[in-house]
Formats: C-alpha cells, structure tokens, sequence
C-alpha cells in the first residue's frame, strides 16, 4: 500500500496534525516517484516542521496545550511509520532525518519518551544495521557546549544496543565506530548533572545494555575475532566504570559497578592484573593493532580506564559482593601484593590515578586509602619473591602516586582522611628501603660470579636491573621534588630518610668497588646532589631546629626528634661527596 493512501485513511481534528500529514504525503510521493530533489526538500520540510513544535513545547513546559499538541503530532508519526504495508524506500529515506527530529520530543515528557523509542525500535526493525549505526551515532554527537537533555540521547542507546545485535558482518568495525560517541555522551552527562538526576544514571543503565549487546555479539565470533571485539568491550567498561565513579555519592553508583563488574572476567580483567596495569596494557594493545592509522587519536575516547581498572578493584574492596561479581577473591589479590614486591609497586602506581584525579569524589579517594594500607599492612618484605624485573619502568609511577597522596594530605578537609593518607605515605617509604635492599643482593650476586665475570659485567653498565641512572632519578624524586624547592618536613621525613640511606648506600658501594654504573660518582652528579639536593636540605632542616629551640611542647620536642636521625646521614652524605670532589 502506498504512503498515500495510508494518509488519506488516517484523520484527526488537530490541524498541527493535518498539517503534518500534508507535510508527510508530499513526502511519500515525492519518495515513490523518485524525485531527489523535491523528496529532499520535502524531508527538510517535515523536520523544520517537526522542530517547531518540539521547540514550542519545551520552551514553556508549563503550557499544557503546546505539549498536548507535541503528543499528537509524534503519535501521528508513530502511527505512520508502524504501518506494515509502508514503501520501505520511504521508510529508508525518512530513516536519514526523522530520528533526530523526534528524539527532541523525548525531553516534553515521558509518555512522548516512550513514543520516541517505539519509533526508533521500529526503524532498527526495518532498516539497515550498517545504514542506522552513523545515523544513531550523529544524532548522539551533539556539538560541545549544545548537549541536551538525558531523554534526547536515551532512545539512541537503546536503539545502538539492538543494532549491534543484527550487525551480519565486520562487527568490530560496526562498534569501533559507535563507542567514542556513547561514551562522549555518557562523560557530557556525568560532568552537566549532578548525583540526584535518574535520568542520566538511566543512560548508565543503557550502557550496561549496549555493553551486554557486545558481549553477545562477542560470542558469536572466535579466534582474533572474539579476542580483539573482548578487549574493546573491556576498554568500553572500564570507561564507564570511571565515569560513574566521578558522582559525588559513591554509595549510588555501587548497583551499577556491580552490573558492570561481571563483564571483567569475561574480558579477561584480573584484580591483580587490573592493578598492577597488566591486563589494561594487553587489551589496549589489542586494540590499538587494530587501528593502525587512528591510534592515538582513537585511545583518546578512554581517556579514564586506568582510573577505571584502579576503581573496579576498589569497589571490590568496599562491597564484597561486587568482588563476587569480578569472580575474584580479595584475600588471594592481598597475598599476591604482599608476596611479590614488583606487583606491589605497580599496585601503588596505579593508584595514583584517583589519588590525582579532581573529579573523584574525597570519599572515594578514602576507601583508596584505606585499601592501600589495607595491601601494606604488616611485614611486607617477608614474603617477597626473588622475581626480578626492570627497576626503571615503575619507579616514576610509584613516585607520581606519593605526590598524589601528598595532595591528598594537603587538601582534604576530612581529619581521618589526612591522617590515613599520612600513614600511607610514611608506609610507602618502605619501598625505598626494598630498593636499596635488592641493591645490595644484585651487587652480591655480582661478586660472587666471580672478578672476571664482574669486570665483564662492568663493561656494560645497563645490563644492570637497579644500578642504573634511575636510582638517581628516584633519589632525586624525593631529595627535590618536582614541584620545587627541597621536600616538607616533617611531613616527609621517612620518605626523606630512605632516600638519604639509599644515596648513601649507592655512593659507598660504588666508591669501594671503583664502579660507576648510576654515575654518582660524576663530577656533574657529585655537584648536583651536593648543590640541589643536599645543601638545601641542610638550610631546612637546621632553620626547623633553630626556630623550634626553645619550644618544649611535647608534639615541638617530638618532630625535632624525629629529624634526628635525617640530620644524622644527611651529615654523612654531606662529608661524603665532599671528600669526593676534593678527589
């Protein structure tokens, strides 16, 4: 039956109605006979017509009329395009437009939402899954600063979630192409509304939809197929886990972690390997193989799965039935932390990412807290394996995350919360102990290789796992932070103690084995720890003792003790690198 005739047998008192009618025959007709130009034209017509009385409707959400009159005009198009004996070329040419045209009704109210959704249900039944993906996605990418209502994006999400079900071919392409705009859309609404809107926590919901879409569609592939369409659904996720964790009510979000918490395993997401930043590298890499000219550019719509992948285990950590979601154990994760000094430090360096993050909510930066004392509580040292690994990739990681914490400490109002994060950060300072020790067991395994095999050793300095230049590096990290100036006291002191330890270790040991390897023993090195690290040091710790001499309040008497023994090496490295410039 043609379009025409369906309109004919159709009839309402509402001339807005009748209007649109003449607007959609014209339509028809001009489609059916093959006219470009006047169906084109036409087309434009009927939108232009559709966005005055949505625009009529939304601008005074008080007149009832205006919204009575956008109820009927959508019923109307609904009522048009549901018709079975429809040309399915003017189902085709109208599929372009009209979906963006009447999602602006879904913002009038939510019985105009519902009629929003049965059109688009209905266009994903009748038109192509190839042809309705960059029609959905472009309605969705609204222009920067034009976003609109949670109502207008909703029948889009859903309408993805069903597309990617009946993609028949090139189905990573399919969503390749999709994601960067769900989630623009879903990272829009998170930063323009606030925890109290159930419409945006609905567009969650929808994503967990598409997610699930996905992961259907996964299991209809194998091989490099599956492999690689998993490692964008778990980029997807981690995604959205991170930008539901960015609502000030953490409580709020934990019923749809949880949902999401499930897809982890099946992506092959470990706590373990989520926090150590293992698996997150793997799918990343996966993913990136498969965008050979658009690479950086197209990561840059995940902007958060690290901050993602640190969360989903934090949120393990706060309810354990999120955890039970994740299939994962927390007292397995605890044990492999505490009995691999490697996984340990990469744990630490992940953590930075919410540590830094201004988006996350204080309280969630609590529970952080908490669970990385919680992975450092007791005697960590114990436990470790001999594993060994490159010293130089995790040290900037594990130091950024001591800088954040330092932030943290600074900045929060809240009493428990500064003091668990100093505890934290006095407990990190182990970690520069841990160096130092496998410092001194690599050095002793090199001696006892025997004189030959050591100078051979010496030939090639970089061969070495920790005496390189980066222990300068990290020394320096902590002696001068980035920031500038010489670290706070005495805030920082066991931090500050460890690095001096550690400074003077490395000096000695090379001194006495006329080895150079980390260049300590430069001239430009020996100046620049004398001059920037060591001097300056010196001036502060001297000006606390001075300004507090005469104090003798028990919590004065108590900090100017506790720079006692930073006082007491920093003096020995001082006389140390002094001898060796003289040399």
């Amino acid at each position: 039956m043609s379009a025409v005739k369906i309109l004919e047998e159709s009839s309402s008192a509402n001339p807005l109605v009748l209007r649109l009618q003449q607007i959609l025959t014209s339509c028809s007709r001009s489609i059916e006979t093959g006219d470009l130009h006047k169906s084109g034209s036409s087309v434009s017509e009927l939108v232009n017509y559709l966005d005055s009385i949505s625009d009529a409707a939304l601008s005074d959400t008080s007149n009832e009329e205006s919204r009575n009159n956008a109820f009927e005009v959508l019923s109307e198009i609904h009522l048009y395009i549901c018709q079975p004996l429809l040309d399915q070329a003017v189902v085709d040419a109208l599929s372009f437009e009209l979906p963006k045209a009447v999602a602006k009704f879904a913002c009038v109210s939510g019985k105009c939402l519902e009629i929003v959704e049965s059109i688009v249900n209905q266009f994903v039944a009748t038109c192509s899954p190839r042809d309705l993906i960059p029609i959905f996605c472009e309605a969705l990418d609204v222009p920067s600063g034009m976003s609109k209502a949670p109502s207008y994006y909703a029948p889009f999400l859903s309408g993805l979630s069903k597309v990617f079900l009946s993609i028949p071919r090139r189905h990573f392409e399919q969503v390749k192409e999709a994601v960067p705009v769900i989630l623009s859309v879903l990272k829009a609404m998170t930063s323009e509304l606030d925890d109290e809107d159930t419409d945006s926590e609905d567009l969650f919901v929808r994503a967990i939809s598409i997610a699930n879409s996905i992961q259907t569609v996964c299991g209809k592939l194998a091989g490099r197929l599956n492999e690689k369409l998993r490692a964008l659904l778990g980029l997807f996720v981690l995604q959205i886990m991170s930008l539901l964790c960015m609502r000030e009510k953490v409580s709020s979000c934990l019923t749809l972690v949880l949902q999401l918490s499930h897809f982890l395993p099946y992506c092959g997401l470990s706590y373990l390997g989520l926090l150590t930043g293992c698996d997150v590298d793997t799918i990343i890499d996966i993913v990136l193989k498969e965008c050979t000219e658009d690479g950086d550019d197209y990561m840059s719509c995940f902007p958060y799965v690290k901050h993602g992948a640190s969360l989903a285990v934090i949120c393990g950590h706060m309810s354990n039935t999120v955890a039970q979601s994740a299939e994962e154990d927390l007292t397995v994760l605890k044990d492999a932390l505490q009995s691999n000094q490697t996984k340990r430090w990469q744990a630490v360096g992940m953590l930075k990412h919410i540590f830094s993050s201004a988006n996350l909510p204080w309280e969630l930066k609590k529970h952080t807290i908490n669970f990385l004392l919680w992975i450092m509580d007791g005697n960590l040292s114990e436990k470790c394996n001999d594993e060994v690994t490159d010293f130089s990739s995790y040290v900037p990681g594990l130091f950024a995350s001591l800088q954040a914490i330092e932030m943290v400490i600074m900045y929060t109002s809240d009493a428990v919360l500064r003091r668990n994060a100093f505890d934290s950060f006095k407990k990190t300072a182990i970690l520069v102990d841990c160096v130092r020790e496998e410092m001194r067991r690599e050095n002793c395994q090199r001696i006892s290789v025997g004189h030959d095999e050591f100078l051979q050793a010496e030939k090639s300095c970089q061969s070495s796992l920790f005496w390189s230049a980066d222990v300068l590096e990290l020394v320096e990290l902590i002696l001068r932070p980035p920031k500038g100036g010489p670290p706070a006291l005495p805030e920082d002191s066991d931090a500050v103690l460890s690095a001096l330890n550690l400074y003077r270790f490395v000096l000695i040991t090379e001194s006495t084995g006329k080895t150079n390897c980390t260049g300590v023993l430069s001239k430009n090195n020996l100046h620049k720890a004398y001059n920037e690290w060591l001097l300056p040091l010196r001036t502060l710790v001297t000006g606390i003792e001075a300004e507090n001499k005469n104090d003798y309040d028990q919590l004065v008497v108590d900090m100017v003790c506790a720079l006692n023994p930073v006082e007491l090496v920093l003096y020995r490295c001082i006389e140390l690198v002094e001898e060796k410039l003289k040399q």
